[in-house]
Formats: C-alpha cells, structure tokens, sequence
C-alpha cells in the first residue's frame, strides 16, 4: 500500500515538471529510489532488496537502448525504474505495455495535429496510393523530415504505471 500511494504521488509530481519543462528531476527520483530500495529491504530483508532491484533492473532494462540511440531523456529512464523499484519486475513490465500504447497515442497525435497536418494527411495518402499501386513514391521537397518535436515521455510512464495499478487494484499485492 505504502509503494502504491508513493508511485502516485511520485507521478504527479513528474507529470507536471515534465509538462512544463520536459525534464524529470534527480532530485524527486533520487531520494524516491532510495527510500524504495531502503523500505522494501528494512521490511522484508533480502528478499525485500532482492524485489526492489530486480524491478529496478527490469525498469531501468526497458528504456535504456531507446535512450542510448537517442530517442528517449535519462529522466524518462530513470523514473521507470523506479516504478520498477517500488512495485517490482512484474508489475513495470505490465506499465510498460500500457506505457508504450499511451505513448504510441501521444506520438500520433503529436504527428496528426501538429503544424503542417494538411502536408502529412497528403504524404500519407501518396504512400498509400503508391502501395496499391506497387509504385514508388517520388520524395521532393523534403517530403518526410522529422518534425524536431519533443514530447513528454513522462506522461506515458505515469499513464502506463497509473493504469497498471488500477488493473492490480489499489494496495493488492
């Protein structure tokens, strides 16, 4: 129950830094991880630590190329695993599914309704075009860049892990 209500409180607060100024801050992780880690080994001994780093590990497993190839912040990674740290390896592996749907869902509409829909909407029906066709599209123009847009992963993490704890239900082991 303890693990349950810090993972919410932790959410918020990572929700609204990451909303307003798309980081994650050490200094709300930090001291969460090591009251985690501390908390489940006073409680339950080794096998206490032995949950929390293995969760730790698998949260920390799960970002962790997506950031090294650039594609995700060190926050991002670093507060998943400590949602691994606090529920353990099983329950981050379930936010990490609902995490990566809500994610999906914030890129596409990222994609769809951010400036420039009405060049997407056409590059789109082109692609779609060609392949009933078995053509090959011509690029142009610059026709697929990248839009240079961040988003806030943190807000997925928190959806993810908040949905999982819905689904486990409130305080069940």
């Amino acid at each position: 129950m303890w693990a349950d209500l810090m993972l919410v409180i932790i959410m918020a607060v990572c929700v609204v830094t990451d909303l307003r100024s798309r980081k994650i801050y050490n200094i709300v992780v930090y001291p969460a991880l090591i009251w985690a880690i501390g908390v489940h080994a006073l409680t339950d001994g080794w096998s206490g630590l032995a949950y929390a780093l293995l969760g730790f590990a698998v949260g920390l497993g799960i970002l962790l190329i997506p950031y090294l190839m650039g594609g995700m912040g060190a926050g991002d990674v670093k507060l998943l695993a400590l949602v691994g740290a606090l529920e353990g390896y099983a329950f981050v592996l379930k936010a990490s599914v609902y995490m990566s749907l809500i994610g999906a869902l914030m890129a596409l509409g990222i994609i769809l309704f951010k400036n420039g829909f009405r060049e997407r909407m056409r590059n789109i029906g082109l692609m779609l075009l060609c392949i009933r066709f078995r053509m090959l599209p011509k690029l142009e123009g610059g026709y697929w860049t990248a839009s240079g847009a961040t988003y806030p992963y943190g807000v997925a993490i928190a959806g993810g892990s908040l949905a999982a704890l819905a689904l486990k239900g409130w305080g069940a082991g």
